[in-house]
């Protein structure tokens, strides 16, 4: 099983691109199936998850060709309906085929998604979704069927919750449905507006996709179109962290500072300084010791995202102060306290809150990456940790960071692949 081996103590300083948004990748990948034409994806980043999911699209008859960070996807010969269970285990938003099968083959056959274990993230809400588009849905034995008959109609639906999954698939799905679909509280994260912003180039009729009340205007079919994916605020957010640990410097490219504001607002607090040099340009700089975080509490975007809650524990476990981190959307969503206690770190949870006293410094252990940002979590701890720090169960960062050791390596860092 391969780990991270990193030497910590070194100032991290230098440029980093940003990669594609993982996030947003993902379900547009899944939405060339109800696309009748070629589409090229760009700045599709190299992960696990994104061939998890292109596996899954040759599985069902896509042609897939891939060329560094561009993905051409041409659905025409589409055959398959029915996802077995060992690719849905690959990743947890696998259910986003839901949508996109229904679309383009009126019916669809899915297993339980696999993943991170970071607690439930149940799919009923999908299946109502799909029901009130006239699905005939049946889970049974893991297994979930739908049917969509004819063909699915518009409706007007209010998610209990704003669930960036559910909309994503009521957006595929309702795009090509016959009349008009109206979601209430949609999420409203920035990789919604930008899967509307692909289907809408696919010939689909989206209006409001990244607010919480999004209009689609069903169309008959969709036609292939080129799109390049947002930059990963996660990510970005991830490197910003790794630097102002080690006191260092980074400047960012590619990044999109609108998407990011909660996380830059607490790196200000923490004592961060931080500057837009240009279009699409973050440099931050972190010369003295961090200051206590506010209190911080997740919340569906335009709230600090849950995401990036591991990483910024990591940077609270090294600040001046006590700092409190609530996680209020996923319920087993804290394993990597564990780990950072073992480095040195004085954690104690009370419910879902974390109080983090910090301390002057960690030191290197033995840790385990239980999901991928609780991984990213522990190398950023790592690279702040004097002596050695082995991170194992990395193929979850794979999942969600490409060349994750290459990039810190060219920023300064001591860390390799074993």
């Amino acid at each position: 099983m391969a780990s991270f081996v990193i030497q910590g103590g070194r100032r991290l300083a230098g440029e980093h691109h940003v990669q594609g948004a993982k996030n947003s990748a993902l379900p547009i990948l899944a939405a060339t199936v109800a696309v009748r034409g070629p589409c090229i994806i760009r700045r599709c980043p190299d992960l696990l998850d994104v061939t998890a999911t292109l596996n899954i699209l040759e599985h069902l008859g896509c042609a897939v060709e891939r060329n560094g960070g561009d993905v051409f996807i041409d659905s025409t010969q589409l055959t398959g309906f029915v996802i077995p269970e060992r690719l849905m285990l690959e990743m947890r938003s696998s259910i986003v085929f839901l949508g996109p099968l229904l679309s383009a083959m009126g019916q669809a056959q899915l297993s339980t998604p696999g993943g991170c274990e970071i607690g439930e993230r149940p799919i009923d809400i999908h299946e109502k979704a799909m029901r009130a588009l006239g699905a005939v849905v049946t889970q049974e034995g893991g297994k979930l069927q739908c049917n969509a008959g004819r063909r699915l109609r518009g409706t007007r639906f209010a998610l209990e919750i704003p669930s960036v999954g559910a909309t994503e698939n009521l957006m595929i799905a309702a795009a090509t449905a016959e009349g008009m679909t109206t979601i209430q509280n949609a999420a409203r994260e920035p990789e919604i507006a930008d899967l509307g912003n692909f289907l809408n180039a696919c010939g689909a009729a989206i209006h409001g996709a990244g607010t919480g009340t999004v209009v689609i205007e069903g169309v008959r079919r969709l036609h292939g179109a080129e799109h390049t994916v947002i930059p990963d605020r996660i990510t970005a957010a991830t490197f910003l962290c790794a630097a102002a640990v080690t006191g260092g410097e980074i400047l960012l490219r590619g990044a999109k500072a609108s998407h990011m504001s909660a996380m830059l607002n607490t790196l200000e607090q923490a004592g961060c300084r931080l500057h837009r040099t240009g279009p699409g340009e973050i440099f931050l700089q972190a010369n003295s010791r961090l200051q206590a975080l506010p209190a911080l509490r997740t919340a569906p975007y335009p709230g600090f995202p849950t995401d990036a809650q591991a990483v910024f524990m990591s940077l609270a476990a090294l600040a001046e102060g006590s700092s409190m981190i609530t996680e209020t959307i996923f319920e087993d969503r804290f394993h990597h306290i564990g780990e950072l206690i073992k480095m040195g770190a004085r954690i104690r949870v009370e419910g879902h809150t974390a109080i983090v006293e910090g301390v002057a410094g960690l030191r290197g252990c033995e840790a385990d990456a239980c999901d991928l940002r609780a991984g990213a979590a522990l190398v950023v701890a790592g690279l702040a940790a004097q002596g050695e720090t082995r991170v194992s169960n990395i193929r979850h960062i794979d999942r969600g960071c490409a060349r994750f050791e290459l990039e810190l390596r060219a920023l300064g860092a001591d860390i390799i692949r074993n």
